[in-house]
């Protein structure tokens, strides 16, 4: 996946895109959309065979033309040449020269002939400053595109904005559910960008394709990369695939479904050849049983009774076909299968959160390292005690054989009213001095 500039075909300060230094040659397809290696790139053509004289350009986003080297110029994969436009001239990108031309001309429908649009010459630097100068006017020319289509009530959405490479003509690629009468636009449109104007109409698939992306599976959008014949897809498909139909899951950033259900289509088709029919209901004494599932990778099929779809009964394709043979006698079979049903989403999940899980690391405790309160005598809580030298020694005991820190702290500590000496303890509270000249170390007035 390359970044914004360089994968959409035009470059980043110059006619080449910069970054990885490979000039827009990554064999990778990093430097554009729909890059093609040449395996053949540096083999010798076969004795006795022309050479291809026709040369693959590619321009913004995901537009590739075909045009002759009618000047027998030399070029390689990064060149920028100029080509012929209509009118005027183009800028573009060669993507790809020699003999895999033919084969990707072939590929595309396009037909050789000699009246192919030409390669005039390599682009000089005033070429490349002109086609850089109708690059920057794009996004411009997008704001002023869609503030026109929204002021004329149009039912239209304009992705893109491409310049032409003499800046003489603008291309407005759109999308749109119905007809668009969008004359009114391209005359707003020539009046204030003052270049020709070009509608393009293509389809969601296509504009999702220009603008590139990342998928769900986590790799480039393939209508960007590879793809460029966009098939039909229908919800069939999904029920081929025995997918869940979640039009949120199944579609892509186009919001159309996604153009993968189509690349295992025919493998899955195939392998349900050697499955019986899931739309017969097989009877038994029990009861009928309903098709539920398919699981193609294991070889089993589902079936749960009428009423009790929670619980699946899982029967091999043989199986079945015996109970389909027993049906088309008018016979009952005894029931669906031999042993217990297949235990339901919600008893799989409850059978996994009682695992019990033991520590493979010696079972070690997490609050190993927390401290036991006392745990510790009296030693250890004076082994690490810091000694200080140089305060004051503490007598051993108070005159009334308690220690003296004890002491301390029983005469420090208040004592509730209605005890001894509580009174003369009482602190006296601070009135509120009202004159201002009052010094401040007068005594206070004591309320009692």
């Amino acid at each position: 996946m390359a970044c914004a500039d360089c994968s959409n075909g035009r470059g980043n300060t110059s006619a080449l895109p910069a970054g990885c230094k490979n000039h827009g040659t990554c064999g990778t397809g990093g430097c554009n959309k729909l890059n093609v290696f040449d395996w053949l790139a540096g083999m010798e053509p076969a004795a006795g065979t022309i050479p291809c004289d026709w040369v693959e350009i590619r321009f913004k986003n995901t537009r590739k033309e075909f045009f002759r080297n009618t000047e027998n110029l030399q070029l390689v994969q990064g060149d920028a040449v100029a080509v012929e436009g209509n009118p005027g001239h183009d800028i573009g990108i060669v993507s790809l020269t020699g003999e895999l031309v033919r084969v990707q001309m072939k590929k595309n429908g396009v037909v050789p002939s000699d009246g192919g649009k030409k390669i005039f010459r390599k682009a000089k630097p005033n070429d490349i400053e002109r086609w850089q100068a109708a690059m920057e006017q794009e996004k411009s020319a997008m704001i002023v595109s869609r503030r026109h289509a929204l002021n004329l009530n149009l039912d239209m959405k304009i992705s893109d904005v491409e310049y032409q490479g003499d800046g003489t003509k603008a291309t407005f690629y759109y999308i749109a559910d119905n007809r668009v009468d969008f004359r009114e636009l391209i005359k707003l449109l020539a009046r204030d960008l003052k270049v020709r104007i070009e509608m393009r109409q293509i389809g969601a698939r296509q504009e999702a394709g220009r603008l590139g992306g990342i998928g769900a599976c986590g790799r480039e959008l393939c209508c960007a990369s590879w793809l460029k014949d966009f098939r039909t897809v229908t919800t069939t498909a999904a029920r081929y695939q025995q997918l869940s139909i979640n039009p949120q899951k199944l579609a892509g950033q186009c919001g159309k479904l996604k153009c993968c259900l189509n690349y295992e289509l025919e493998s899955y088709m195939d392998a349900l050849k050697s499955f019986p029919s899931s739309n017969q209901m097989l009877r038994t004494m029990e009861g009928n049983g309903v098709h539920i599932k398919t699981d193609i990778f294991n070889g089993f099929m589902y079936y749960a009774y009428e009423g009790y779809e929670n619980k699946l009964h899982r029967l091999t394709p043989d199986q079945v076909r015996e109970i389909m043979e027993l049906n088309r006698e008018g016979k009952l079979a005894e029931k669906l299968s031999d042993g217990n049903p297949e235990p339901t989403l919600r008893e799989s999940r409850r059978a996994v959160t009682e695992l019990d899980f033991k520590d493979a690391a010696g079972e070690d405790n997490i609050n190993r390292f927390d401290r036991k309160k006392g745990s510790r005598g009296k030693e250890g809580q004076r082994r690490n005690k810091p000694k200080n030298d140089n305060r004051p020694q503490q007598q051993a005991k108070s005159s009334e054989g308690r220690p003296q820190s004890q002491a301390n702290r029983a005469e420090s500590s208040p004592k509730r009213e209605g005890q001894p000496g509580a009174e003369s303890r009482k602190k006296p509270v601070k009135k509120f001095n009202k004159n201002p000249n009052r010094g401040k170390d007068s005594p206070p007035k004591d309320v009692n």
